[in-house]
């Protein structure tokens, strides 16, 4: 994937303030602290596309982000550390889940998960919540750099089991600081690009 452009688009919270339907859509989503931030601007390689915060909880609306023309990235309000009150995560909770119900352009879920530890319940529930709205979902082990190399496979392993996952289902360690993973994610991106271009020809 030979990303030429990355820009932020808009913001939105409701359908009404959704940008137009005319790119497939890829969904990132994780807890607060989880770097979703600093995955995204390694993932596009534009250092200051998306705003890393000290403070995780930042994002609180649906962040679409214009990539080359072929696609959007949209960065939903993390989950897990974000100081907000009990209201205020309910209405997170509402907005995603109606962009997850609505948007017919949602090519993939990613889950951000760290991969120094266990997954969380609120980790566990996102991963549900992609499978009941049978979106592909794609899992990344963001922070690889933070655990040893010969602890890898453990924590791969803790992972899969903890959330569930069957021997088919993707997961890829990530690293924001070396991009060590990014190929293989730019690559499993190019061939859904590829399978929704053959869709949307058929329809």
């Amino acid at each position: 994937m030979n990303i030429t452009k990355a820009a932020y688009i808009k913001g939105a919270t409701i359908e009404e303030q959704y940008p137009e339907e005319t790119v497939p859509e890829i969904m990132v989503a994780g807890r607060s602290n989880v770097g979703k931030s600093s995955f995204i601007n390694s993932f596009t390689n534009h250092k200051a596309l998306a705003k890393t915060s000290g403070k995780p909880g930042k994002t609180q609306v649906l962040n679409f982000f214009n990539i080359s023309d072929k696609m959007r990235i949209v960065d939903v309000p993390g989950y897990g550390y974000a100081k907000v009150s009990k209201s205020v995560i309910v209405a997170f909770g509402k907005m995603i889940e109606e962009y997850m119900t609505v948007r017919e352009s949602l090519m993939l879920g990613i889950l951000l998960i760290d991969f120094r530890h266990a997954p969380s319940k609120e980790d566990l529930a996102m991963y549900e919540l992609y499978q009941y709205y049978e979106i592909p979902t794609l899992v990344i082990c963001t922070k690889k750099d933070k655990v040893n190399r010969s602890q890898h496979g453990k924590h791969e392993q803790m992972i899969r089991s903890e959330l569930g996952m069957g021997e088919d289902d993707v997961l890829i360690p990530y690293s924001s600081e070396t991009h060590d993973g990014r190929d293989e994610v730019h690559e499993i991106i190019d061939d859904l690009l590829e399978q929704y271009a053959e869709i949307m020809e058929e329809v």
